[in-house]
């Protein structure tokens, strides 16, 4: 049984939610989502979202709880947003952007430019003394971690120093150096 495919959605004021067979439509201030959803039914019952499955085969067994946090992340994706911030860590990383033209210089022979999807919205600080940051927002929490990811891939951090292309607040594992 699960137990988080039981609970139901709250929606917040200003979002609506519209079920037209097996195609969920959520709307909000800061967007509309629309997902596919197979297996499971799919009610608005009092100001909730509920998701129930029609039998206990372990492929809806295995949907409903997911399918259940798929709707709360629309949900909340179009009500406050999902925010992803990535920092720069070495000497000479630096990140701009133009628009939704991203711009890394990540100590490669050539900068990276990436054209980012118009639904996220990219923003870069670089303050002196400290690592520059990107900050990416948007209503879809796929789509932000999909681009936090490919921007993190172009330079992992590694373990001995910490450089590379890393999340804010994330906690690497330091191996220690050569001993002598």
């Amino acid at each position: 049984m699960s137990r988080i495919g039981n609970n139901p959605v709250a929606i917040p004021e200003g979002v609506t939610v519209d079920i037209n067979e097996n195609v969920v439509t959520v709307k909000g201030k800061l967007g509309e989502l629309t997902q596919n959803f197979d297996s499971v039914e799919i009610k608005v019952e009092d100001g909730n979202v509920l998701v129930t499955r029609s039998s206990d085969s372990k492929d809806q067994k295995a949907k409903h709880g997911l399918y259940r946090s798929l709707m709360q992340n629309m949900v909340d994706g179009v009500s406050k947003g999902w925010t992803k911030e990535l920092e720069l860590v070495g000497v000479g990383y630096r990140a701009n952007n133009q628009g939704q033209k991203l711009e890394l210089s990540l100590g490669f022979y050539h900068n990276i430019v990436l054209n980012l999807a118009p639904e996220v919205k990219v923003e870069t600080t670089s303050e002196k003394g400290k690592n520059p940051t990107i900050k990416l927002t948007s209503h879809d929490k796929k789509l932000v971690g999909q681009i936090a990811a490919k921007i993190r891939a172009f330079r992992k951090p590694e373990p001995y120093k910490g450089k590379g292309i890393k999340f804010v607040g994330e906690q690497l594992r330091r191996k220690a150096g050569k001993s002598a």
